[in-house]
């Protein structure tokens, strides 16, 4: 498994790219997909929501468990991946490209967000 490097990390396991006009597209982990097992069910949150880094905004059910979606940056929700509403399973199978969860125009971004070496290390324990 290879995260890309372009992209930054949250412990909570979302990644993150780096802002184009202030918005950024957030996305989870193909670690954090491969331990929920088959997603079956994405819960986003709206166009226009505010998120704030570190706090719930929607969760993902799988055939394991349901589990809560963290962002891993506070903003404004600008758009969200219908494409994964309808087909979960692409959460699974393109965590890092088709399988994106939404994008928000960033107002504040946490310190420690991860580097990919660092992300690697993170979940090497």
């Amino acid at each position: 498994m290879s995260n890309p490097q372009q992209l930054r990390y949250s412990k909570e396991h979302e990644w993150l790219t780096a802002a184009e006009d202030g918005v950024s597209t957030v996305g989870i982990t193909e670690h954090a997909a491969n331990a929920l097992g088959d997603v079956v069910f994405v819960q986003l949150p709206e166009v226009g929501d505010t998120v704030t880094a570190g706090e719930t905004c929607g969760e993902l059910e799988s055939t394991k468990s349901v589990s809560d979606l963290y962002s891993p940056v506070s903003g404004e929700i600008t758009e969200v991946n219908e494409d994964v509403v309808n087909d979960p399973s692409l959460v699974n199978s393109a965590p890092f490209e088709g399988g994106w969860l939404f994008k928000v125009r960033v107002t504040d971004e946490p310190a420690d967000l991860l580097t990919a070496a660092e992300y690697d290390a993170h979940i090497a324990g």
